[in-house]
This record gives C-alpha cells, structure tokens and sequence, in this order.
C-alpha cells in the first residue's frame, strides 16, 4: 500500500525522513520534494498524504461496493435521511443533470428508491433501500478506519497528537 509522489529527491533531515524513504509515522515519502521546506509545508504534507494518499481508502470504497465513489458519497449523504433531488444537487455539489444520472444508477442498482414529494408533486424524493443503506455504511466503515501509522503512535504521542488537532480544529481568530 505504499505510494510515492512525483518531485525531486527528498533531504531526509529537512523531511524528517529515515534512510528507507518514510518518515516517523512511516508515511511513504519518498520522491516527495521537501528540500528546505519549512515546518509547515512539511507538516501539511504528510497530513494531506495520510488523508488521501495512504492507502486510498477512495478507491477502496469503489472497489468494494463496485460504484464510483462519488455515487458511494451519494449513498453515505443518504444516511442522515432522505432528501429531495434538489437538496441532494446541493448537498453533493454537482448540478441537476448528474445527480439525476446517480440517482438513476444508484435506482437501477437497488440502492435507492425515489417517490412524490406529499406536498410538491413535481418534486422528488430520494431515500435509501436496505441494501443503499448496507452499502453506505460499509463506505463509512472503510473511511473512518485510521492509518496504521496513527495506531501505531504510542499513547503519550496520540494524547499529545489529539491535543494539536483540538487545537488545529478550533477557528482562527
């Protein structure tokens, strides 16, 4: 599950890299550019490599529920309850057309199902079925499933990693 990024050699002090191309929490780095980069653009880029680089988890959710991971996102926005094809545009941020061809998709595939709005009938409502419910949240089970370099942090490390999240998650003032 290893992955590399394009750049130029790493400096493995500046990138705080071992001789093996990864770094302390085993990130694969290696042909990551970090040369002279400052604490910030270092850490943010492994931070952005944990999320979306190590180990995919995006691709994993397609290849396991064998849609796109966009119509898997459709599935998972389902899960807070149904909603009109108009708040689904919104809430995936696509236009009308697209969601409709999801939607028509996810239908075919029994994963939702789609009825009159009681109060517009023009409108249309889109909710899970049994199965897009099954799928959805087998989604939210592989992406909420964290790195094994974050389960291997000792506890002091994971208390103290918490701690600057908290903190990294607060507004800017």
């Amino acid at each position: 599950m290893s992955s590399t990024r394009q750049g130029g050699a790493a400096d493995d002090d500046a990138a705080g890299t071992t001789a093996s191309g990864t770094d302390a929490v085993g990130a694969d780095l290696t042909g990551a550019d970090l040369t002279g980069a400052d604490p910030v653009t270092r850490i943010w880029d492994v931070m952005r490599f944990l999320v979306l680089e190590q180990g995919d988890r995006r691709r994993e959710v397609a290849e396991t529920l064998g849609v796109s991971f966009f119509r898997a996102k459709a599935l998972r926005r389902l899960l807070a309850g149904p909603q009109t094809m108009r708040d689904l545009t919104a809430t995936l941020s696509t236009d009308k057309p697209y969601t409709t061809l999801v939607v028509d998709d996810l239908e075919r595939r029994g994963y939702v199902a789609r009825t009159v709005h009681p109060e517009d009938r023009r409108s249309k409502i889109v909710s899970l079925t049994p199965a897009g419910t099954a799928a959805a949240e087998q989604a939210e089970r592989i992406l909420n499933r964290p790195p094994g370099s974050l389960l291997a942090l000792e506890p002091a490390e994971l208390a103290e990693l918490d701690r600057l999240m908290a903190k990294l998650g607060q507004p800017h003032c």
